[in-house]
């Protein structure tokens, strides 16, 4: 059992006393949270929590443990940072794993010119599992989709990306110069596994007369090459793919940074980060006008 990450969800319940509460700052299911509560409680051979439908309370147990808990994850906290620091700091911050190699690069290049003292490492992580990566502190600071229901974070300004759609080139629908969500009834449709996004996707896919024959989870794009299957995303200069805009620009996925503490480090890595997903994945600022169009690798950054 790895103690300190036991620990580590001890210390969530014990400040938010509500199994789900924690569950959701922590970016996991409750039922693993509970498991896990349970392992450390057997582990210690003591309970840590008084359960009842009404309300989790604290054992006396739990309350002697809590502050001894808190210092051990700080120290671990402690060890890793004067780790790092024997090998020159390293910043650790989470991308989604569909974002372009060459925006990677950019986002890395543009950190680097303020800070050449300080190595970036990019983490593939999709949204669920970075809110997680951050509560147990694996990264510093991460790159997120939105919607987000997780307590204790902080996030940086959020960005938008207009999708339009991606078609096999002889789809019939790529004879239009653009597409309307309802044109698309009956397809089938590929979207990254994150949840907050797709729920909020596929709503407003309903909304306008698009309901999925079959959802499926995946970056590749070989389902939508066959042409078994439609994707959105940026356009994507790959043979036998078409991309086409969405009419009346239905869909705005939000991205931000996001991080459970922040340090001026973070804060330049949330400003690179700004400038990078505008100047070359072609974002714009919520609430202005809608992203221009750019060319790259389809999915949600490119």
């Amino acid at each position: 059992m790895d103690l300190v990450r036991h620990l580590r969800y001890f210390v969530v319940v014990a400040e938010e006393l509500h199994f789900g509460n924690a569950a959701i700052r922590l970016g996991m299911a409750q039922p693993p949270l509970s498991q896990r509560i349970k392992r450390l409680e057997t582990e210690l051979g003591t309970r840590l929590f008084d359960r009842s439908a009404r309300q989790v309370r604290l054992t006396e147990a739990g309350r002697l443990l809590l502050g001894e808990a808190r210092e051990i994850v700080a120290r671990v906290d402690r060890l890793k940072e004067l780790a790092r620091t024997g090998e020159g700091t390293v910043l650790k911050v989470g991308v989604p794993p569909d974002l372009a190699a060459a925006v990677i690069a950019e986002l890395v290049a543009a950190f680097r010119e303020d800070n050449p003292e300080v190595r970036l490492a990019p983490v593939e992580l999709w949204t669920a599992e970075q809110v997680a990566a951050l509560a147990d502190g694996t990264i510093d600071a991460g790159l997120v989709r939105h919607p987000i229901t997780a307590a204790g974070l902080g996030f940086g300004p959020a960005l938008v990306q207009v999708p339009g759609v991606l078609l096999a080139e002889q789809d019939p629908l790529a004879r239009f110069r653009e597409v309307h969500l309802a044109d698309l009834a009956g397809r089938d449709l590929l979207m990254p596994p994150e949840d907050g996004l797709l729920a909020e996707t596929l709503a407003e896919c309903r909304r306008r007369g698009f309901v999925p024959a079959q959802l499926h989870h995946g970056v590749g794009l070989g389902l939508v090459l066959a042409g078994a299957a439609v994707s959105f995303g940026a356009p994507a200069q790959v043979p036998g793919l078409a991309w086409r805009p969405l009419l009346g620009s239905p869909l705005a996925w939000r991205v931000s940074t996001a991080w459970r503490a922040e340090t001026p480090m973070i804060a330049q890595f949330a400003a690179a980060a700004v400038r990078t997903l505008k100047g070359r994945a072609g974002m714009s600022d919520e609430g202005s006008a809608p992203a221009r169009r750019v060319s790259g690798r389809p999915g949600f950054l490119s």
